[in-house]
């Protein structure tokens, strides 16, 4: 049986979201100016390809917001800066931005869950993609610290 869909916490939920992946596009674009050392180059590439990736991210959300007659935010979420360069730190903090936007996620599909077939088949597409972030990321933290795996 459908529910009603709650515009509120849906739109509230989407702009958090749309705040976190414009935030990982700026994370992720400094962390890729930041790798050094000999496997500077596919470290590089791989967080160039995330902060693209959030973009697209933060676009598709901003379009469903306003196709919801909802408002995009014109902040992104807070982004701390621990002046921690090393490509564990760097992979770590990715890891932690990840399971943030993966919570935002799964809280948005808690409110649109047979209430919008089409936004519970987006909302489960991104889960999907976030949680493939996360495995990518602690193979690549594997190496670090075997109990990552």
């Amino acid at each position: 049986m459908m529910k009603d869909l709650d515009l509120d916490k849906t739109t509230y939920l989407l702009n958090s979201i749309m705040e976190a992946e414009l935030a990982g596009v700026v994370r992720y674009t400094h962390y890729a100016l930041m790798v050094t050392g000999p496997n500077r180059i596919p470290i590089v590439q791989f967080l160039k390809a995330q902060a693209s990736e959030s973009l697209l991210h933060a676009q598709q959300v901003g379009e469903i917001l306003t196709g919801l007659e909802g408002h995009p935010s014109l902040r992104i979420a807070t982004i701390e800066e621990t002046d921690k360069h090393s490509v564990y730190d760097i992979l770590l903090e990715s890891l932690n931005h990840e399971t943030n936007a993966l919570n935002l996620y799964k809280q948005l599909l808690d409110v649109v869950e047979d209430a919008s077939i089409y936004l519970e088949e987006f909302t489960r597409g991104m889960i999907g993609q976030e949680e493939l972030h996360g495995m990518e990321l602690k193979k690549m933290l594997r190496d670090f610290h075997p109990n990552l795996a």
